[in-house]
């Protein structure tokens, strides 16, 4: 440990730096997000969906009830944890006696994410202090905020879980590269069973940190009492969240969220693992062979008890909804699946942390770089998983601020030692560019580097990001039948009801919804009956509307948009709106 580290005032050293980085970010973040915050424009559907369930649950509904039931006729089935609802609905119900509910559902999408911010960086500068020392933990607050793939999921009106899952992660691994202590291992494994409850998608990550974790013990037998406690805490935590969130439902079987199969996988492997951690007189080979059995068992528990789970959370989607919406769910997708210029913005900060990493293994000595190869083992096992998926793109860059702080770090000080004042900038403008290279990203290619969809048609009004779906308040209350990505924005915006909605437990309504915006007029008329919808609405020029008429040029929404008209459609004039409507005539 450094001399530097080993102070205990740093850590109040460092917040005034943390406080006046975050406040900078959230001031300009705020500014930017204004016309968003403003009218309810939601980057992403999931935070559309978030507020309809957090309005629900504030509404009347159930705890233990995360359905939409103004989808599907009511019968529309989420996944989610209410964990992720509980800030939202506290700043909601606080603000709208003070302010009403317009101004508390704006101030709740703008604090909550900001506030997430605050907690990544917090956590982000402290386990940099943690193995890079506080000068280096002050450049990591910096960095944070220039990190697009972090802001993307940390800034106002982004209320999903992805903001919370960064912020677990991170403070799971500050605990494992404090002192190892019971308390630290606490929690570790305290985090990690939030994390799980959040999302299942945190599994990868909460097995790469308990990989390292425990890896970490076979070569000093003295972090045993930080890692048993990690994992059972982890256990007790994840059962104990699990009963509380879920409720009666909790013994349902599930692939896509914590369910008893899951539980008792995480108890075998943090069994056996304990085990080996018991084992007298192991030597190396024979601690990694049990662990490696602990490992096996757990994953044999799935196995036999849910094989379906082994094939992932998709694997039951027919074949048009696989094609036509998982595979243009682009965070699901790998990264060489991606635009250009996100993909470099998501792995280009990564990299640079892992260089920054390796240069600081190579100073560092003892218990100093002891941490430095976890942290580097993190870093590069997060960065392997942002390759394979995307959405975990953030975590990485996350987890790269203690590698990439020290590569500034380095940077800037030999940019100093420059004599030259016009050369003394440019090292230091290149130093701040070789440490970021995902701003160098998004300013050559364009932040996101999606192009705008083209127009439908020369005579057809296209819509902005399907924002305009708002205007349908003007209906009288009624069940639309609407494209999937629209819906969540058509529920959070208007007291409608839709069909289906882009979930992958509701595979049959997504289908439904599908199939009959490709098929034949005549099929699609049976299929909308059948639905018991009373208007057909769309959005011409969305992504979604846009591959629908790719797919199947003379299908149902193709023809309706060019004008086409059907005696079973009565047209419906939205004044002033791109929107389209037809009233259903029975």
């Amino acid at each position: 440990m450094t001399r530097e580290q080993a102070q205990p005032d740093h850590g109040a050293r460092l917040w005034p730096t943390v406080l006046t980085g975050w406040g900078v970010a959230a001031l300009v973040l705020t500014l930017m997000s204004l016309p968003q915050v403003a009218h309810l424009w939601f980057p992403d559907p999931d935070d559309a969906m978030r507020l309809n369930e957090v309005r629900d649950w504030i509404g009347g509904q159930s705890w233990w009830d995360v359905s939409q039931h103004r989808l599907w006729g009511g019968q529309f089935q989420m996944h989610w944890s209410r964990l992720v609802d509980i800030p939202l609905a506290f700043v909601i119900t606080l603000v709208t006696p003070l302010a009403g509910p317009w101004w508390a559902d704006r101030i709740a999408l703008t604090a909550v994410p900001l506030l997430t911010l605050l907690i990544v960086i917090a956590l982000g500068a402290e386990l940099t202090r943690r193995v890079a020392g506080l000068e280096r933990a002050k450049m990591a607050v910096l960095l944070a905020p220039l990190s697009v793939p972090l802001i993307y999921q940390l800034r106002p009106m982004r209320i999903d879980h992805h903001g919370w899952q960064i912020a677990l992660a991170l403070a799971a691994v500050v605990a494992l590269l404090g002192r190892p202590s019971a308390r630290t291992g606490a929690v570790t494994g305290l985090s990690l069973a939030a994390l799980l409850t959040v999302s299942l998608e945190g599994l990868p990550i909460t097995v790469a940190i308990l990989g390292v974790m425990l890896l970490a013990w076979v070569f000093d037998p003295g972090r045993r009492e930080q890692a048993v406690a990690a994992l059972a805490t982890l256990v007790a935590g994840v059962a104990l969240l699990h009963v509380v969130t879920r409720g009666p439902a909790m013994m349902a079987f599930a692939c896509d969220a914590i369910a008893p199969v899951w539980i008792a996988a995480l108890a075998t492997g943090a069994l056996g693992a304990c085990a080996a951690m018991f084992a007298p007189r192991a030597n190396l080979p024979a601690k990694l062979a049990m662990l490696a059995l602990a490992g096996a068992a757990a994953l044999a528990v799935i196995v036999v008890k849910a094989p379906l789970c082994t094939q992932g959370p998709f694997a039951t989607l027919d074949p048009l909804t696989y094609s036509l919406w998982y595979r243009n769910v682009s965070e699901g997708l790998p990264v060489w699946e991606q635009v250009p210029a996100w993909a470099l913005m998501t792995i280009g900060f990564p990299i640079a942390g892992l260089v920054g990493g390796v240069l600081a293994w190579r100073e560092s000595r003892g218990e100093e770089r002891t941490r430095w190869t976890m942290m580097l083992a993190l870093a590069g096992l997060s960065f392997a998983l942002s390759i394979l998926i995307i959405r975990t793109g953030a975590t990485a860059n996350a987890l790269a601020l203690p590698g990439g702080a020290w590569l500034l770090h380095t940077l800037l000080t030999r940019a100093r030692a420059v004599p030259s004042v016009p050369k003394r900038t440019l090292a230091t403008a290149g130093a701040l560019l070789a440490a970021t290279p995902g701003l160098a990203a998004s300013a050559l290619f364009g932040l996101a580097g999606s192009e705008p969809a083209s127009p439908a048609a020369s005579t057809v009004r296209a819509c902005d990001q399907a924002h305009e779906i708002a205007d349908l308040a003007a209906l009288p209350k009624s069940t639309l039948f609407a494209p999937v990505d629209v819906s969540p924005h058509l529920l959070a915006w208007t007291p409608h009801s839709a069909i289906g909605a882009g979930y992958h437990r509701n595979s049959e309504s997504m289908r439904r919804v599908l199939a009959t915006f490709l098929a034949t007029p005549e099929a699609a008329h049976a299929s909308v009956l059948a639905s018991h919808a009373d208007y057909i609405v769309g959005c011409p020029g969305t992504n979604e509307t846009e591959l629908y008429k790719a797919t199947a040029p003379d299908g149902f929404w193709a023809r309706l948009e060019r004008g086409e008209r059907f005696y079973w459609l009565e047209p419906v004039p939205i004044p002033g709106s791109p929107v389209r409507a037809w009233k259903v005539i029975r």
